[in-house]
């Protein structure tokens, strides 16, 4: 589901940034684990998918435009989309009210819906690829 709309382009973004990976190493114990995770998962969803660190947080990017982040809290890690209000979530996973942004929100020893999640990061990868290739942003 892509509706027409202006895409958050970040300037900069490569391969592997080292940067990212020391915010990694710098972010232990359960909520690093997690964080570190699903950011991978992000990084693994296409080959041309590129990442830099934006506002302190790992994200990811198509080219210059960027298509989802992590980011940890004190309690909870985000896994969030620049484009989510449009992605379909039938395990009803994305929290926020924002025009475009939508999260999920990870508490360790909670439970997680992995094959869900992992279907958002997959759709909001699809989605932005399909923004770019068909100039629909």
């Amino acid at each position: 589901m892509t509706t027409r709309t202006e895409l958050f382009r970040l300037n900069g973004a490569v391969e592997r940034d080292p940067a990212i990976d020391r915010w990694m190493r710098e972010r232990t114990g359960e909520l690093g684990a997690i964080a570190e995770m699903w950011f991978e998962v992000m990084r693994k969803s296409g080959d041309e998918v590129r990442e830099l660190l934006h506002d302190g947080c790992p994200t990811v990017c198509l080219g210059d435009a960027a298509f989802g982040y992590v980011n940890l809290f004190r309690s909870h890690v985000n896994v969030g989309f620049f484009q989510g209000a449009s992605l379909p979530d039938p395990a009803r996973l994305l929290q926020g009210a924002g025009k475009f942004m939508r999260h999920v929100k990870l508490k360790p020893g909670t439970d997680t819906n992995a094959a869900a999640l992992s279907m958002l990061i997959e759709a909001a990868y699809l989605d932005i690829r399909a923004r770019v290739e068909h100039g629909l942003a």
